[in-house]
């Protein structure tokens, strides 16, 4: 994937983790986590982990923390 589209993919975590950031903080990365799983597709999800797994520089912290319960989709 390119960077330009792993840069929009950080924004969009990042912005819905600075929505999350309000809530009292659990409830925030459960919520995000929730967020994510429910509304992303697999390949935007496998995207993400992408740029998790090569240390998730630029995402938001509460999008780090809510990695653990985010679904890693199945290998194709």
């Amino acid at each position: 994937m390119s960077h330009d589209a792993h840069s929009k993919l950080i924004y969009m975590a990042n912005q819905i983790a600075k929505f999350m950031e309000s809530k009292p903080h659990d409830e925030g990365v459960a919520m995000l986590a929730s967020h994510i799983n429910d509304f992303w597709e697999p390949r935007m999800r496998n995207h993400l982990f992408e740029v998790l797994d090569a240390g998730g520089q630029g995402l938001r912290p509460l999008v780090l923390e809510a990695a653990a319960s985010i679904r890693r989709p199945a290998a194709a």
